[in-house]
């Protein structure tokens, strides 16, 4: 899987809270529920991390089982959020159809705890942030 250190810019204008989200390939737009004052017009940030850590499980263990050839018919991954104020847990359930033995089932589970989106939750994460100025901002011209 591709590193993504392009990053992602996400752009919200007066329009509560519809929040457009460019990967420089791809738009997708991020919303909150009518209930908290969005208009629903796309996933909430939450659950963009929820798909995050569902698709890059499936993707990791699809790439795994075409490798190994073995008879993995389809995956689906199911991932939730409980948050306390101590921590943040994510359930992660894995369902694989297919004639898989234990061994292999086994296996997959520990190919799922490998993909890459799971071992950045996992690992201590850290957020930078700057504040930049605007590009039209009087204050930057001579």
């Amino acid at each position: 899987m591709a590193d993504d250190n392009g990053g992602v810019i996400a752009t919200i204008g007066m329009d509560a809270f519809r929040t457009q989200l460019d990967t420089g390939v791809h738009v997708l737009y991020a919303d909150e529920p009518v209930d908290a004052g969005g208009q629903d017009a796309g996933p909430t940030p939450h659950d963009f991390v929820k798909m995050g850590l569902a698709s890059c499980t499936a993707i990791t263990l699809r790439m795994y089982a075409n490798r190994k050839a073995w008879p993995v018919e389809q995956i689906r991954v199911r991932v939730y959020m409980e948050k306390t104020e101590e921590k943040t847990t994510f359930h992660r359930a894995i369902e694989l159809q297919g004639n898989l033995d234990e061994e292999q089932r086994k296996r997959m589970l520990q190919i799922a705890n490998a993909c890459p989106v799971h071992k950045t939750l996992t690992h201590p994460i850290e957020v930078s942030t700057l504040l930049v100025k605007q590009v039209n901002d009087p204050s930057q011209t001579g």
